[in-house]
């Protein structure tokens, strides 16, 4: 069990405090996304539009309680987004910053092009995408069609494909595009792109839920490649492109995890703020959720940790948002259930955070693909099935 220190609940306390804004806005922005825009100056989306950049480039972020938190760990990371998503996930996925980018960028970029990519997102807030998904491919890298003609002569290199279901890539200006360069596994790279550019158009898709993001389907014809764009050229291909994702993944797999936490928990604070009176039978179900929200925290933590000690290959990450992703599910359906037919009707916020809760299962990967991850680990011996999951256990 994870134990926080003094720093890091005063990290959760203001964290909280500014999600008052959040949750002020969650509806309005649900109509309309672009009300983000609007909005820049909160101390959250402040604070978003940098999270993740290390300090040795240049980031100085609101100080809490005498610390400064860089964002660029993923204990810290999961505090945030549980907070946060718990106020409203739109607000949260709405806001600029580099976070899924920026961790390829950590991993992969060499300096000079950190000091452009986060020099950019210091002028000013800036949306970025983090593109892999293709229309008939999904996730799966091996199959990748997209594709990127090296230069030649004087020609430059030419990036060709298209990616769907890409958060913020309709509003973004930076981003990263994986794509191919020629076959095999070891043929896949990520490249750096600006939005706009020739060739290139982003377009918002019609969602159901966390609509903030703004998931978008992307197409790409002969879009120019310069050659300080192709990330992680100073390392061996098996470094590059499958690698990167992967590592990407499970870097930020517990801070999904713990958005799916957040909503969990917003919807079982919103039994507790609006049925002041419960009957007994209504108590037990609302204290076993309110224990399994406790019991997913603990893991989500746990994974975090293992995260930034560099432990483990992503099991516990995926263990982790198995079971937050089913959680918030489970639980929006079951706070419903608390106030009798037509609640969704009565209750916009509780239809909200079920539409939301829905979209928890494909961020950053299906659940099916992450419970694969979780029974190679348990099957290899890697993930012992009995300790992470003694407060907590799976259900598959």
């Amino acid at each position: 069990m994870i134990q926080l220190d003094d720093r890091l609940l005063a990290l959760r306390g203001q964290v909280r405090e500014w999600g008052a804004d959040f949750r002020a806005l969650g509806l309005a922005l649900d109509r309309d996304p672009e009300l983000i825009r609007e909005h820049f100056d909160l101390p959250a989306v402040r604070y978003l539009s940098t999270m993740g950049i290390p300090p040795e480039y240049g980031n100085v972020p609101i100080p809490i309680a005498g610390n400064r938190f860089y964002g660029t760990l993923a204990l810290e990371r999961a505090i945030i987004m549980e907070e946060l998503a718990c106020a409203d996930v739109g607000m949260l996925v709405a806001s600029p910053g580099p976070l899924l980018a920026g961790v390829l960028i950590d991993l992969l970029a060499d300096e000079q092009q950190k000091d452009w990519f986060y020099g950019r997102m210091l002028e000013s807030p800036l949306w970025t995408f983090f593109a892999l998904t293709e229309p008939d491919r999904g996730s799966d890298a091996g199959a990748l069609s997209t594709t990127v003609v090296p230069a030649t002569g004087d020609k430059p290199a030419l990036l060709s494909g298209a990616k769907r279901y890409v958060g913020n890539a309709a509003r973004a200006q930076l981003g990263v595009v994986f794509a191919r360069t020629s076959p095999g596994p070891l043929g896949i790279n990520a490249v750096l792109v600006e939005n706009p550019s020739p060739g290139l158009h982003a377009e918002a898709l019609e969602t159901i839920g966390l609509r903030g993001a703004r998931i978008s389907a992307i197409t790409m014809q002969d879009v120019e490649i310069a050659p300080d764009r192709f990330l992680g050229r100073h390392l061996s291909p098996s470094r590059r492109g499958m690698w990167a994702f992967v590592q990407t993944f499970n870097l930020l797999r517990p801070g999904v995890a713990a958005i799916a936490l957040g909503i969990a928990r917003a919807a079982h604070e919103y039994v507790i703020t609006h049925r002041s009176a419960l009957r007994r039978d209504e108590r037990d179900r609302l204290d076993v959720l309110g224990r399994r929200i406790d019991g997913a925290r603990r893991l989500v933590h746990l994974a975090a940790a293992a995260v930034d000690a560099r432990t483990g290959d992503g099991y516990l990450a995926s263990a982790a948002k198995v079971r937050a992703a089913q959680l918030a599910h489970d639980a929006t359906q079951e706070a419903c259930t608390f106030f009798g037919a037509g609640a969704r009707l009565e209750h916009p916020v509780l239809d909200k955070l079920v539409r939301d809760a829905r979209g928890m299962e494909f961020i950053e990967g299906t659940s099916n693909m992450q419970k694969l991850n979780l029974f190679q680990g348990l099957f290899t011996g890697k993930l012992d099935r009995d300790d992470p999951f003694r407060t907590a256990p799976l259900a598959v």
